[in-house]
């Protein structure tokens, strides 16, 4: 019976020390070893036994393997909730046990710098670049007050930011979700983010290596579906927004920032845009086939490139099984 198969997987001070991290932040499998000062082999039987118990579980990401501690698929609170609870209070209690978490804790320390450092080279090495496009349009700020003002006070409940890149949106966000999944193609941006996320619950952000023409999600799974600047970057963006449609659940909402239509095409070059920004009705036509229903655009147009916002309603039926 599983809670029998749950106690064996923590009989162990080893998977309780895993459980502990897992605790705090999503790891890689190679820095779980780091942090415990074991093998990478011994630390995998370990991680092995916490999956088989549905306490834990592992995620590829390239020729990565991250570990997270398991989410409920129900309302209950998840399990490894209460775990961590408990094991607070077992640390609290056990002056070994406390010993080993703050070394662990220090090595998690480590970690830690080691992705923000990352992720800081990785920002100055693509510096000029971005600081390009940026010079060409309304100011970040502006951008995520307009996007925050234009999506109201509605609960955002799941929320998926397609094409997370260095996690802002997620960031920005994060408080007002019920859950966020950031997905990115990228694995260098899908670090990034991770260094700028690490300090959310990994029960409330999750980071998710896909693409955004083949969602690895069921129908139905997110309230709110956000396209921050990656449109622009679809060669067909009907089946994108298609795709998009089909893990909205019925009324729930799409946010699409990107640029309005322009002539800049050195940007296919430099930057590898596929679309020159979307005109209105261009844009609108595509969220109708996608059985969104929009609303105004919002524009800021105090750049060389315009921005746009749409904001578009799931359907409750869709028009193709309405005729």
């Amino acid at each position: 019976m599983r809670t029998e198969t749950i106690f064996r997987a923590l009989a162990d001070p080893t998977r309780l020390r895993i459980m502990r991290l897992l605790g705090s932040m999503e790891l890689a499998v190679g820095e779980v070893a780091q942090v415990l000062g074991q093998s990478q082999p011994r630390v995998s039987r370990h991680i092995g036994i916490l999956c088989d118990a549905g306490l834990a579980e592992r995620r590829r990401e390239g020729s990565w393997v991250f570990l997270r501690a398991c989410a409920n698929t129900n309302d209950a609170p998840p399990l490894s909730t209460a775990i961590a609870d408990l094991l607070v209070k077992a640390e609290a209690s056990d002056s070994q046990f406390a010993e080993e978490c703050e070394l662990d804790r220090r090595r998690l320390a480590e970690i830690r710098e080691h992705r923000e450092n990352e992720a800081q080279a990785y920002f100055s090495d693509h510096a000029h670049d971005w600081d390009e496009l940026r010079r060409m349009h309304s100011s970040d700020e502006a951008v995520e007050k307009a996007l925050t003002l234009a999506l109201g006070d509605m609960p955002m409940g799941r929320l998926l930011d397609i094409g997370t890149g260095t996690g802002r949106m997620a960031e920005l966000f994060a408080e007002r979700a019920e859950r966020i999944v950031a997905l990115d193609k990228s694995l260098a941006m899908l670090r990034v983010a991770r260094a700028k996320l690490h300090h959310f619950p990994t029960e409330r952000v999750e980071l998710v290596q896909g693409d955004f023409g083949s969602l690895p999600f069921p129908a139905a799974s997110f309230d709110t579906v956000l396209f921050h600047q990656v449109l622009h970057f679809a060669q067909a963006p009907g089946a994108v927004l298609m795709e998009a449609a089909r893990v909205t659940r019925p009324e729930g909402r799409i946010a699409i920032v990107d640029f309005a239509a322009h002539q800049r095409e050195e940007l296919r070059d430099r930057h590898a845009h596929a679309r020159l920004g979307f005109e209105d009705g261009q844009m609108r036509t595509l969220l109708h086939e996608a059985d969104f229903e929009p609303a105004d655009p919002i524009a800021l147009e105090d750049g060389e490139l315009v921005v746009k916002i749409w904001i578009a309603q799931r359907r409750t039926q869709s028009r193709k099984a309405a005729v």
